[in-house]
C-alpha cells in the first residue's frame, strides 16, 4: 500500500509509476482515473491456479454440498448431459457415512459416462460407462486416484481451443475484477501451446507464468524454454515460462499425502516420485534454466522436497506445504525456497485436519511459523479447489476463520501487510511496492483493507485494476 494515508496523485508513464505527489500539487495531464478517496494497493497475484480446470467449472455440476455418496450420485444423475457426458466437481467424501462405489453410481446414472471430481482433484469417481469410454478395462470401486485421476482430468479439460480460449478469457476478466494482475498456471498439460496461441491472439488481461510437467520436460528443454522468458509471439510481453511442476505425494482429502504418522484407517500416504527420480528431474531442470515447483503436502513429502532442493541447488517453490515438521520450517528460508500456500485450504480442511491428521505432530497449515522463520510466502487458491480470489486468501490468512466460527489454530494468523505482500508478485519478503519507477500494476479499492474485518476483507470492492498502467477492470 502507499506509505501515507494522505490523499495523493499517482502519475503513470510508459507502464510505470512516474511520480507520487500530494493531491493537487501537480497539474494532471493525459487520461485521468479519479480515485475518489479510494485506497491504492499493488496488483494482486494468484500463485497457484489450474486455469483450464478452473475455467470449465461453470460447465460442471457443483457437488460441494453433497452430504453423502448417495446424495452426490443423485445430484449428478439429475443433471443434463453435456457433450454426451455428465461431469461434476467439488465433492468431499471424508465425512460421508456411506462409501462411493461403482454399483451405487451405476444404479442411478445408467449408460451415460459420468465423472465426479473430488474437490482436491486427486481422485475421480466414475461409473462403468465412463470406464468403458476411457478404455479402463478393469476397476473394482470406480475411484481413480492420483495419476489415474489426473489423466481423466486432462482428458476432460481437452476441449476445442476456441471454446477453451473463450472460457479462459472469461476467467481472466473475472480475476481482474478482483484486482488480479497475474497468476501462475499449473494445469496438467503442455501449457506452452495454449498460452503461445492466446498470446499471439492478443491476450492482454493478466500476466501469466505457466508450469511444465515431467512428461514434457524433454520437450521444454529441446525448445529452449527458460523460467522468466516470454513465449514466442507474445506482443504484450505478458506470458512467460514458469517452472517444472512435480507432484511428489497425494492429498489430505484423498488420504494419500505422505505423512510420518499413520492415518486413522491405516497407512502413511505415499510418495509418488522416488528420491532418485526427483533429484534427476530437478537437476535437469536447473541445468536448463528452469526453476522448480514441487507439490508436497505431508511432512514426509516436504522433508524430501527440501532435501532435493538442498542437493540440487534448484530454485523455486514448495507448493502447498500443508504439514511441515518444525525442524523443516527454517529450511525454507535457508535454502531460498518459497512456500506457495493456499490459506483458504486451512479453512476448507480444518475439521478434516483435526480428524484425519490428529495423530500428526508436525504443524498443519503453517503461515505465521513459516513467516517467522523467514520464509517467503506466496499466496494462491489452487483454483478450482478454492475460488480464484486473493481477498478470500488474505482473509483466511489474517483471520483463520469464516462463517462465524472461532479462528482455527489462531497462532498461525499473519498480519494484513504480510498477507497483502504474499498476494503480490514478489511474495511476503519482496512484495510489490508503490513508488516511482515501479511497474504500474495497481488496484484501487473502495475502502481501506487494513481497517476491514473478516467479512469486509472477503467482500473488498475493487474500483479499478491497472496492468502496466492500462485498465483491465473499472467498476
Amino acid at each position: 500500500m502507499l506509505p501515507t494515508d494522505e490523499p495523493v496523485d499517482v502519475f503513470l508513464a510508459d507502464g510505470r509509476i512516474a511520480d507520487i505527489a500530494p493531491a493537487g500539487a501537480l497539474p494532471p495531464s493525459g487520461e485521468v482515473l479519479e480515485g475518489q478517496g479510494g485506497w491504492l494497493v499493488p496488483g494482486l497475484w494468484d500463485h497457484h491456479v489450474h486455469v483450464m480446470q478452473a475455467a470449465l467449472v461453470a460447465d460442471r455440476i457443483a457437488l460441494g454440498d453433497a452430504r453423502s455418496a448417495a446424495e452426490a450420485a443423485a445430484m449428478i444423475a439429475a443433471s443434463a448431459p453435456l457433450d454426451g457426458r455428465r461431469v461434476g466437481s467439488g465433492f468431499r467424501d471424508a465425512f460421508w457415512s456411506d462409501t462411493p462405489t461403482l454399483a451405487l453410481l451405476d444404479a442411478v446414472t445408467g449408460d451415460i459416462p459420468t465423472y465426479l471430481i473430488n474437490a482436491d482433484v486427486h481422485s475421480v469417481w466414475v461409473n462403468s460407462a465412463a470406464l468403458a469410454r476411457e478404455r479402463i478395462l478393469e476397476h473394482d470401486d470406480g475411484i481413480l486416484r492420483e495419476e489415474d485421476a489426473f489423466e481423466i482430468s486432462r482428458r476432460l479439460n481437452a476441449v476445442d481451443p476456441t471454446a477453451a480460449d473463450r472460457r479462459v478469457q472469461a476467467l481472466a476478466r473475472s480475476a481482474a475484477a478482483r484486482g488480479v494482475v497475474g497468476l501462475v498456471d499449473l494445469d496438467m498439460g503442455w501449457n506452452a501451446e495454449g498460452w503461445s496461441r492466446r498470446a499471439a491472439e492478443g491476450f492482454d488481461t493478466l500476466r501469466i507464468a505457466f508450469g511444465v510437467y515431467p512428461e514434457h520436460l524433454d520437450r521444454a528443454i529441446a525448445e529452449g524454454l527458460r523460467t522468466g522468458e516470454p513465449v514466442p509471439g507474445d506482443t504484450h510481453g505478458l506470458v512467460r515460462v514458469g517452472g517444472l511442476k512435480v507432484i511428489t505425494d497425494g492429498s489430505l482429502g484423498t488420504r494419500t499425502a505422505a505423512c510420518s504418522h499413520a492415518y486413522p484407517e491405516g497407512g502413511h500416504g505415499l510418495l509418488t516420485v522416488g528420491g532418485a527420480t526427483l533429484l534427476d528431474l530437478m537437476t535437469r531442470a536447473t541445468g536448463a534454466g528452469l526453476s522448480c515447483a514441487i507439490h508436497a503436502i505431508g511432512d514426509v513429502a516436504n522433508t524430501a522436497a527440501l532435501d532435493a532442493f538442498a542437493a540440487t541447488g534448484a530454485t523455486g517453490t514448495i507448493e502447498h506445504a500443508q504439514l511441515v515438521s518444525r525442524t523443516d520450517l527454517p529450511r525454507f528460508a535457508r535454502l531460498g525456497v518459497a512456500a506457495s500456500v493456499q490459506p483458504e485450504h486451512a479453512l476448507d480442511d480444518r475439521d478434516l485436519t483435526d480428524s484425519v491428521w490428529r495423530a500428526q505432530i508436525a504443524q498443519p497449515y503453517p503461515l505465521r511459523s513459516l513467516a517467522d522463520a523467514g520464509a517467503n510466502l506466496l499466496f494462491g487458491s489452487d483454483a478450482p479447489v478454492s475460488a480464484l480470489d486473493p481477498w478470500a486468501a488474505m482473509a483466511g490468512a489474517v483471520f483463520r476463520t469464516r462463517d462465524g466460527r472461532e479462528p482455527w489454530q489462531p497462532q498461525e494468523r499473519v498480519d494484513l501487510d504480510t498477507a497483502l505482500a504474499a498476494s503480490t508478485a514478489g511474495g511476503s519478503t519482496a512484495g510489490a511496492r508503490i513508488e516511482p519507477g515501479a511497474t504500474a500494476d495497481l488496484v484501487l479499492c473502495e475502502s481501506d483493507p487494513r481497517a476491514a474485518d473478516e467479512g469486509g476483507l472477503r467482500g473488498m470492492r475493487v474500483a479499478a485494476t491497472l496492468l502496466g498502467g492500462r485498465a483491465t477492470f473499472a467498476a
